[in-house]
């Protein structure tokens, strides 16, 4: 396992969000993140370079900060990240 990558299912909110995206920030959180999106896993498993909004995968992020990502519990909530798309 690699300390520095963390796979969760997520769901896109806002977006798309694409393969290489970079995170910088974890809502509600003052911890320093520099996360990149590297694999996306959806529609039963099957590789994508880009995940829409409202749609949920299996995702992959690999960086700085991923020891700052949590799982989602009833009395935690959501956890959201915040970045940008690499150009087109």
């Amino acid at each position: 396992m690699n300390p520095d990558e963390a796979t969760a299912t997520v769901r896109c909110i806002l977006g798309p969000a694409r393969r290489g995206a970079r995170f910088d920030r974890i809502r509600g959180s003052a911890g320093a993140i520099d996360l990149e999106l590297t694999q996306i896993l959806a529609h039963f498993g099957r590789s994508v370079d880009e995940l829409d909004p409202i749609h949920t995968a299996l995702v992959t992020l690999r960086g700085t900060g991923v020891q700052l990502l949590t799982s989602a519990t009833p009395r935690s909530g959501w956890q959201a990240i915040q970045g940008i798309n690499p150009p087109p």
